[in-house]
């Protein structure tokens, strides 16, 4: 399934290492994952989110705040039933934990560029095979997946044409119209909604939209502050600014778009 990061040949599991004809060898580390980023393909010493953002983001998800897109999400692979899926820029593995509970058959795979986050992922969630490696080089032969699960995270459409099986599906997470509309009006004296534009991929055929949107009722500053921290626009924030924000506990929007497409390659 995987292929070497330096010289694109398939990877063979040795005990406790990967290592393809030319022998790149590649070790599981102790939490499971196996590294599949090279030196060279790396933009920053510590690629993908920082520790805090991280942290904020583990934090805001184990609450509970986006289950029903977690629930929504695994609806759909349930009414799929793939056999075998990718979940592209994983993160901590929340999402793609969620999926592989609904579908205990299913061999699932994630991949992040963040170590940081692939290392949690990897230890919570053994039955789970991670990796870290980058979104527009992901580490897998071609066609190898039935399922494909993007969440926000950014990619290539040839990789993502490369990887699936035919007739395999593809679900993208996109934020809506409204999505976080109140953090945008604390930071932005003129604010501009989310596009909600369907987007073509190259090789895929658009199934379905579903709109997911409600409401996040807070009571605790602490998780508006995980919430802030864990999306870009922390950056327009001063922290007097993010603190106040936080001690107003504001009812936050949250809409998110569901897309199912499906490989539609000729025979």
């Amino acid at each position: 399934m995987y292929l070497c990061p330096l010289c694109q040949q398939p990877l063979s599991l040795h005990d406790k290492h990967y290592q393809c004809p030319q022998r790149h060898s590649f070790d599981i580390a102790r939490e499971g994952y196996v590294n599949l980023l090279p030196v060279q393909n790396k933009k920053s010493k510590d690629p993908g989110d920082n520790k805090e953002m991280m942290q904020a983001r583990r934090d805001f998800l184990q609450a509970g705040w986006y289950a029903p897109l977690a629930q929504a999400v695994n609806t759909i692979w349930a009414s799929l039933s793939p056999t075998t899926l990718l979940d592209i820029g994983c993160g901590e593995g929340y999402y793609t934990n969620q999926v592989k509970q609904t579908l205990p058959g299913c061999d699932i795979y994630g991949v992040d560029i963040s170590k940081s986050a692939i290392k949690f992922a990897a230890k919570a969630c053994p039955a789970i095979k991670f990796s870290v490696a980058s979104a527009y080089q992901l580490p897998f032969a071609d066609h190898s997946f039935d399922g494909i699960l993007r969440i926000y995270a950014p990619s290539k459409p040839e990789e993502l044409q490369r990887l699936i099986k035919p007739a395999g599906h593809l679900l993208t997470v996109t934020p809506g119209p409204e999505h976080l509309v109140e953090i945008k009006h604390a930071v932005y004296e003129n604010v501009r909604l989310h596009d909600d534009a369907i987007a073509t991929i190259p090789g895929f055929t658009h199934l379905s939209r579903q709109s997911l949107r409600y409401q996040l009722p807070f009571s605790q500053e602490k998780d508006v502050l995980a919430l802030i921290q864990m999306v870009p626009l922390a950056w327009k924030f001063s922290p007097v600014q993010k603190q106040q924000f936080a001690a107003s506990t504001p009812a936050i929007s949250v809409e998110f778009s569901l897309d199912l497409y499906q490989e539609n390659t000729p025979v």
